[in-house]
């Protein structure tokens, strides 16, 4: 994948450690990587920390774009109040097709002038799960029709943590709250986000002001917010 794409390559970087495990392991054979981070939710602070630490540690920036399930969240209405969904739909009705993972690499190779042969590299493995070694199994770690490529499709667990503890690289703090990175709105992240930043629980109920209702329907009624008139 470098010889072909002259020893440039765009990463899909979510924070996981099998993004981390892709880029030290790109790190080998590219002379660039430009990662991108896709984010569900705006301006959350405990991301950008970890962001500004993995730009620091591999000594380049990192993009920050909407994750195309943003859009599709707001036009869905998740966790949205009605009187918002005029102001969405009007502001934010982006159709699928012109705002995916193909699109976001297009906007990323225009940005830095970078030709159709850079592809973009994802943190995928087989050892995932027997859905993830199927779809590998048939499509392979190359697909060329979507310009992307897996570089650490047949690594194991013991292989992520023998690199990152080679170069003393750390996980984000997703995984002490989550047990991953933050890639959902329900109990599962709603819950230790509040707990643990709180701020950037605030900021998620500015983009999903009903999210709260994931706690309350789990019994936690001293957990969530309780507000008459919401946004008012």
């Amino acid at each position: 994948m470098a010889e072909a794409s002259d020893g440039v390559a765009i990463l899909s970087f979510s924070c996981g450690k099998d993004s981390i495990a892709a880029w030290l392991q790109m790190r080998k054979y590219f002379d660039r990587i430009i990662p991108v981070y896709k984010y569900f939710v705006p301006g959350l602070q405990f991301i950008e920390r970890s962001l500004q630490y993995y730009e620091d540690f591999f000594g380049c920036h990192i993009y920050r774009l909407p994750h195309p399930a943003f859009f599709k969240k707001m036009n869905t209405g998740l966790f949205q109040p009605p009187y918002r969904m005029n102001v969405i739909l009007d502001e934010m009705d982006i159709d699928q097709s012109e705002y995916n993972d193909l699109v976001i690499s297009d906007i990323v190779r225009e940005k830095e002038g970078l030709s159709d042969d850079v592809y973009t590299a994802v943190g995928v493995r087989m050892a995932d799960g027997p859905m993830r070694r199927m779809q590998i199994k048939t499509s392979g770690c190359v697909i060329h029709t979507k310009k992307i490529f897996y570089p650490v499709y047949d690594w194991l667990k013991a292989d992520i943590i023998r690199e990152m503890d080679a170069v003393g690289i750390k996980l984000p703090v997703d995984y002490k709250m989550f047990g991953r990175s933050f890639d959902g709105l329900n109990y599962t992240y709603i819950k230790p986000l509040k707990e643990w930043f709180p701020d950037d629980y605030k900021r998620l109920l500015e983009w999903f002001p009903f999210a709260e209702m994931d706690l309350l329907r789990r019994g936690e009624t001293d957990g969530a917010q309780k507000r008459k008139d919401i946004d008012r």
